[in-house]
């Protein structure tokens, strides 16, 4: 069987040539896996509606956002205009991630070519996130009695503060975020399982790391994983503080994808980070994700 993998052209968004974000990435990962025959076919979202969207984020920050109202200093947190073409691209990849959700509760796996927008809040965006779409489609499964028990693991460089801070009080919601310690955010929020990490730390002690704490989460009961699939811990990254090669990002991706498989858990892929100073290596290394979910369906 194919992995189910989705994907939209609108995941592009025009934040200006010489903006920090690699927006250009969601595109040229598209082509990258259908031209390695990755994938064949891609799953096509819908913009995610203002219903889905409340789950996880106030009434009044959506509207701002869909009504271009946001307050100057909220958009310079969020660090993307406010133009149409980005509240399009942020609709529609959190309609990707809801999407691929489902598509993993059906198939037992399933990845999304963008995601993993965790610095978002409840009231606000930051950090390139407007919405977050791990926490909208965790509620959305939830909501629907599709999962009871669901497990974000955060292998972002960055701290998932937006998770940890959505799901503070949510007993249905566990979240994990392995990250380093002396990067962004600045002020981190308290996870359920916080991993901090020293600079400049290596693929050995990193794996040590991720395979002691999956070896610990492992003992609870969950039904659903969200996998944030960061490549910002390579040690070529512009916004990383970690020495991770590409073998340790590979072998990362396929430690966490086989764990839950391999326990008949459902486990839905998100992008997550990657802003490396190489643009083809970057494509490369998000690809990661998707050939160890293809590898073992």
């Amino acid at each position: 069987m194919e992995l189910p993998v989705v994907n939209h052209q609108d995941y592009f968004a025009k934040i200006g040539d010489d903006h920090k974000f690699p927006i250009n990435k969601f595109g040229e990962l598209a082509k990258y896996l259908i031209s390695n025959n990755i994938v064949k076919n891609f799953h096509k979202p819908y913009p995610c509606s203002f219903e889905t969207l409340k789950y996880a984020h106030s009434e009044s920050y959506i509207r701002n956002i869909k009504n271009k109202t946001l307050d100057t200093e909220d958009i310079k947190k969020i660090g993307f205009p406010l133009v149409d073409s980005v509240i399009q691209r942020s609709l529609v990849a959190t309609g990707g991630t809801v999407l691929a959700s489902k598509l993993a509760i059906h198939y037992g796996i399933s990845c999304n070519t963008a995601g993993g927008s965790h610095h978002a809040n409840f009231d606000g965006g930051a950090g390139y996130c407007v919405f977050n779409d791990v926490a909208v489609a965790s509620h959305y499964l939830i909501n629907r009695g599709l999962a009871n028990k669901i497990l974000i693991v955060d292998l972002d460089v960055h701290q998932g503060n937006g998770n940890s801070d959505i799901f503070k009080h949510n007993r249905n919601v566990f979240t994990f975020s392995m990250h380093s310690k002396s990067n962004y955010p600045a002020k981190k929020s308290k996870s359920d399982l916080d991993v901090e990490l020293e600079d400049n730390l290596e693929d050995e002690t990193y794996i040590k790391n991720l395979t002691y704490y999956l070896g610990e989460l492992n003992k609870k009961n969950f039904d659903f994983v969200f996998y944030i699939a960061g490549v910002d811990i390579h040690f070529n990254d512009r916004l990383g503080k970690l020495k991770i090669s590409d073998e340790g990002i590979k072998l990362r991706d396929e430690i966490v994808v086989e764990n839950f498989f391999a326990k008949k858990i459902p486990i839905c892929g998100v992008l997550g980070g990657g802003y490396n100073k190489d643009f083809n290596k970057l494509i490369e290394l998000h690809s990661m994700l998707h050939q160890s979910c293809a590898k073992i369906i």
